[in-house]
C-alpha cells in the first residue's frame, strides 16, 4: 500500500496588474503558455503538467471573489512552492525571474540536503523554489526521532 495520493493538478489563481507582462514574466521563468485557455483577461501557463498557473486581470480575478485583492507587495497570504530536479536548476529559475524584472524577497536557505531560494514576480506574489534530496532529508528525519 502506497502513501502516494491519487494524481491531482493545481491550478494556482493570481490577480496581476498587468497581463501581458506577467504572461511575458512567466514564460521567461520557464512557463509554458496554453492558449486553449486564454483571453484578453486570463491566461493559463503551466510548469508541468500538473501545475498550471492562470493569471487573472483584477476584474476577472474579482468575479470570483468578493473578498478585496491585497497588494502583495505589502502583504502575503501564500507562499508557492516549485520543485526543481538539482540546485543549479534552482538558481537558474530564480536568476530567471531576476532578469525578468522579479526580485528576491528572502535570503537563499541551504540545509545541506535541501536548497531554495525565492522570488517575487511583477505583482509580489512569492515563489519558493527548492531542490530536496529525499533520502538525505528521510534519513536525517529517521536519525532525528531515533
Amino acid at each position: 500500500m502506497s502513501n502516494a495520493p491519487a494524481p491531482k493538478m493545481i491550478f494556482v489563481n493570481l490577480p496581476v496588474k498587468d497581463l501581458p507582462a506577467a504572461i511575458a514574466f512567466y514564460e521567461a521563468v520557464g512557463a509554458v503558455r496554453n492558449r486553449d485557455f486564454a483571453d484578453d483577461s486570463a491566461q493559463m501557463l503551466s510548469f508541468s503538467e500538473a501545475i498550471h498557473v492562470m493569471l487573472l486581470t483584477h476584474d476577472r480575478f474579482s468575479s470570483f471573489t468578493p473578498r478585496k485583492i491585497p497588494d502583495a507587495h505589502e502583504t502575503a497570504q501564500v507562499l508557492l512552492a516549485l520543485s526543481e530536479a538539482s540546485r543549479q536548476d534552482v538558481d537558474a529559475t530564480v536568476d530567471k525571474a531576476l532578469e525578468a524584472g522579479g526580485t528576491e524577497p528572502n535570503p537563499s536557505q541551504d540545509h545541506g540536503f535541501m536548497y531554495g531560494r525565492s522570488f517575487a514576480d511583477l505583482d509580489g506574489h512569492i515563489w519558493e523554489v527548492t531542490w530536496m534530496d529525499v533520502e538525505a532529508a528521510l534519513a536525517a528525519n529517521r536519525e532525528g526521532a531515533a
